[in-house]
C-alpha cells in the first residue's frame, strides 16, 4: 500500500473525485478516497476539539461585548398583533390576577382548603393532610396526561423537554421518557390526551396531582391517573366555588391581597380619555368590591367608588361558556343579595349584572369587536374565547416580569452564548458522520460536548425554577408550549394592566421588525466567544 501511495501524482483530489475514483479506477482507488475521507474527518473533528477548548478558555469571564446587547423592558407591552390604541374604545377585565394580584400565600391557602377536601370528603388518607405546598416545584404551562399520570412541559413544537417531565416528584429521564411515550415528540395534535394547566390558580393544582400521585407510588397501590386528576380538579373547583378561598382571602386581605394604586390611575386615565370599561369576571360581586375596595382603599376618596369606574359590571359570568352560550343576564340587587326576575335589555349605571353571553351583551352594548380590548389572565377563559369574537386581547402574565429580569441579567446571557456556541460545534461535529461510522475521537468529543451542554442548560433552567425552568422558555432557549398559546391568542401581553401607563393612549403598538418567536426575547448568539 505505501508504495502504491508513493506512485500516486503529486495533486490534490476533491472529495467527489475521490469518492468517484476520477481519472483512475473506482476500484482501484476506493480503498484509498476511504483513507484520505478518514484521515480528513480525523483532522476535522481534532479542529473542532481545538475550537471547543479555545471557546472554553472564554467560558471562564463574562465578555464586555455583552453588556452591549440591549435589554428589554420588565414591564413593557409586547405585540403579537399590531395594534391601534387608537382605535380602542372599550376596555374589559378579567379581575382576578388581572386587576387583582394576590402574594404567594394564596397558592398554600388553594392547597391546603383542597386537600383538606379530598380528606374529608373523597376519603383519601388522612396522611394526605401532612402535605404542603411546594412554590419552587410547579410552573404555569404545563400538561397533565390523564392517562399516564406524568407532568409534562412541552416545547413550541409539541415535544417533551428532556428534563421537565415528572411522574409524582420523580423527575424521569430521557430513556423513561422514551420507555412510556416512544417519543419525547408528542405534536400539538396529539395533546388531546393532556389537560393544560394554563391559569395562575393551576400552581396549587399541579402541585397537588404530582403529591397525590408520589403518595399512591410511594404506598405502592395502584391509581388511576385520571382519578387523580378528576379529583383534584374537582375540589380546586369547589373551594372556589363554595366561596372558601374567597373567604379566607377576606379574612386576612393584608395576608393575600397586593395593594395596588397604580391600577386606579390607569382606569382613571382611561375614563378620562372618554373610553368605555366593564368588567367581566367569573367570581361572585361580594369577594370582588371587597378585593377592589382593599387594593384601592389609599387612592380612592372618602366619597368615591370603584363602581364609578365602570360602564358595565358583570360577575359569576362563567367564562368560558359566556362567548359561547345563550343565557341570559339578571340583575343583581347588592343589599338583598337576589337576582331579579325582569328581562335586562340595557345595562344601567351602578348596577351589578350575573351570567348573561356574549350575544346579549354586543346586542345591548352595540359596542363592535375589533374596538373593544379584553384583558386576563386565563389562556382558554380570558383570551381565546374574546380572541375568536373578534376582541383584541391582552394577556396578563405576572411572572413575564421576573422572568424577563432575569433574561436580562449577565450571568444568564453568558449562560445562553455558551450553550449556542457548544450547539454550533455539536452541529459542525454530528456533519462529520460518514455512513454512520463513528470513531472513539467522534465518541469522545460528542461525550465532552454533550456534558458540557447539559451543564450549561441546568444552569440556565435553575435560575427560573428548579423543577421546570422558565415559563416561556424551555432549556436551550426556545420558546415553550405555553409561549405558543400566548403566541395565538393574545394580541399583546404583559405583566400587569397598568403598564399601559408607560406608553400613550392612542400609541401604534407593532410587531417587532426583527421579530422572533416571541417579541421579549433576546437571542444572545455564540460569536461573543470567537477569538479575533
Amino acid at each position: 500500500m505505501s508504495r502504491l501511495l508513493s506512485s500516486l501524482p503529486r495533486r490534490t483530489l476533491s472529495s467527489t473525485q475521490l469518492r468517484s475514483g476520477v481519472g483512475h479506477s473506482s476500484r482501484a482507488y476506493g480503498v484509498i478516497a476511504q483513507s484520505v475521507q478518514a484521515s480528513d474527518i480525523q483532522d476535522d473533528i481534532a479542529k473542532i476539539r481545538r475550537d471547543f477548548l479555545a471557546v472554553k478558555e472564554n467560558f471562564v469571564r463574562i465578555p464586555d461585548a455583552l453588556k452591549g446587547i440591549p435589554k428589554m423592558n420588565p414591564l413593557g407591552i409586547y405585540v403579537n398583533k399590531n395594534l391601534r390604541l387608537d382605535n380602542i374604545q372599550v376596555y374589559g377585565f378579567d379581575y382576578d390576577y388581572t386587576l387583582a394580584h394576590y402574594s404567594p400565600n394564596l397558592q398554600t391557602l388553594i392547597y391546603d382548603l383542597a386537600k383538606e377536601y379530598m380528606v374529608n370528603e373523597f376519603k383519601y388518607p388522612q396522611s394526605c393532610l401532612e402535605f404542603k405546598y411546594d412554590p419552587t416545584f410547579p410552573i404555569r404551562g404545563l400538561y397533565y396526561d390523564k392517562l399516564k399520570g406524568c407532568l409534562l412541559k412541552l416545547d413550541f413544537f409539541g415535544s417533551i423537554e428532556p428534563d421537565g417531565c415528572y411522574f409524582g416528584r420523580h423527575k424521569l429521564s430521557r430513556k423513561e421518557i422514551v420507555e412510556i411515550y416512544g417519543t419525547r415528540h408528542i405534536g400539538r395534535d396529539q395533546l388531546w390526551g393532556l389537560v393544560g394547566l394554563m391559569d395562575f390558580f393551576c400552581f396549587s393544582e399541579a402541585c397537588l396531582i404530582a403529591d397525590m400521585v408520589q403518595h399512591f407510588v410511594d404506598a405502592k397501590l395502584d391509581f388511576d391517573a385520571s382519578y387523580i386528576y378528576e379529583d383534584v380538579n374537582y375540589a380546586i373547583q369547589h373551594v372556589h366555588q363554595s366561596g372558601l378561598v374567597h373567604k379566607g382571602i377576606l379574612s386576612d386581605p393584608d395576608r393575600y391581597i397586593v395593594k395596588n394604586g397604580q391600577l386606579l390611575c390607569f382606569l382613571k386615565m382611561l375614563k378620562e380619555k372618554g373610553k368605555n370599561l366593564f368588567l367581566l369576571t367569573n367570581s361572585p360581586y361580594d369577594f370582588v368590591d371587597g378585593g377592589m375596595r382593599f387594593m384601592l382603599e389609599d387612592s380612592l376618596g372618602q366619597r368615591e367608588s370603584w363602581r364609578e369606574l365602570f360602564d358595565v359590571v358583570i360577575a359569576k359570568a362563567n367564562k368560558p361558556n359566556f362567548y359561547t352560550s345563550e343565557h341570559p343576564f339578571r340583575c343583581y340587587d347588592v343589599e338583598k343579595d337576589t337576582l331579579a326576575y325582569s328581562k335586562v335589555d340595557a345595562f344601567l349605571p351602578n348596577k351589578i349584572y350575573y351570567h348573561g353571553c356574549l350575544k346579549s351583551f354586543l346586542n345591548i352594548t352595540k359596542w363592535k369587536g375589533p374596538e373593544v380590548m379584553y384583558f386576563g389572565d386565563h389562556l382558554f377563559s380570558d383570551l381565546k374565547g374574546p380572541s375568536k369574537a373578534g376582541w383584541r386581547t391582552a394577556a396578563i402574565i405576572q411572572e413575564l416580569e421576573s422572568e424577563i429580569q432575569i433574561q436580562n441579567e449577565d450571568s444568564y446571557r453568558f449562560e445562553q452564548a455558551k450553550f449556542h456556541a457548544i450547539q454550533e460545534l455539536l452541529g459542525k461535529l454530528h456533519a462529520t458522520v460518514s455512513n454512520g461510522e463513528r470513531s472513539e475521537e467522534y465518541d469522545s468529543l460528542y461525550e465532552l460536548l454533550n456534558d458540557e451542554r447539559q451543564k450549561v442548560r441546568c444552569t440556565m433552567k435553575k435560575m427560573f425554577n428548579r423543577s421546570f425552568g422558565a415559563t416561556f422558555l424551555t432549556d436551550t432557549g426556545q420558546e415553550s408550549a405555553f409561549a405558543y398559546n400566548i403566541h395565538q391568542y393574545a394580541d399583546v401581553y404583559t405583566s400587569k394592566p397598568e403598564n399601559f401607563l408607560f406608553y400613550p393612549s392612542e400609541a401604534w403598538l407593532h410587531v417587532p421588525f426583527d421579530i422572533k418567536i416571541m417579541p421579549h426575547h433576546v437571542k444572545v448568539p455564540s460569536s461573543l466567544f470567537k477569538t479575533p
